[in-house]
């Protein structure tokens, strides 16, 4: 894939993750929805490749959170999904081409929940820590909410990586990662 092709994949990527996170806004928790955004980065990690998706997460929420709120919230959250990506690039890798059994998906849902806990809970919450001069325990309890709405949405999302994975091949085989 040349490198015009690849920036214009990943912009629509990009476009993707905030207006699924702007336009279908779920809620689950008190003043928290579901990101639905997860499911592009999710895609675009599982069918373009680890980098892309990881730029989709990074720069999608960098782009919403500018259009909705300034800066607030949002290096915490970009730092996290820098982490989320690089874990479900490599889950992704890994059972990609594996028949999506019990074992490969009980495999994903740890590998997702645990990704989730270290970009949200960890990565995410030190950098808000830092940043607002919060007590640490009180930024990882403020982070519990997205932490199991994001790993929710991650987890649903990989039928639906399969599902489009198998329409990138067919359609536009020089974009998907084999």
């Amino acid at each position: 894939m040349d490198n015009v092709k690849r920036v214009s994949i990943t912009g629509m990527g990009i476009a993707l993750f905030v207006v699924l996170t702007l336009c279908l806004q779920v809620p689950v928790f008190e003043n928290y929805y579901l990101c639905l955004g997860y499911v592009a980065m999710a895609v675009y990690c599982f069918s373009v490749g680890t980098a892309e998706g990881t730029i989709v997460g990074v720069l999608g929420v960098i782009l919403y959170c500018l259009l909705t709120s300034g800066l607030r919230g949002m290096p915490g959250w970009a730092a996290g999904n820098v982490v989320i990506g690089l874990s479900l690039g490599l889950l992704f890798k890994l059972t990609r081409d594996r028949k999506p059994g019990i074992p490969v998906i009980a495999a994903s849902v740890v590998v997702i929940v645990a990704a989730c806990a270290a970009g949200i809970l960890g990565v995410k919450s030190v950098v808000e820590w830092l940043l607002y001069s919060q007590p640490l325990v009180v930024r990882i309890g403020k982070n519990i909410y997205a932490f199991w709405a994001d790993a929710f949405v991650l987890v649903l999302s990989l039928p639906v990586c399969r599902l489009v994975d198998g329409r990138i091949r067919k359609y536009l085989p020089d974009i998907a990662r084999h």
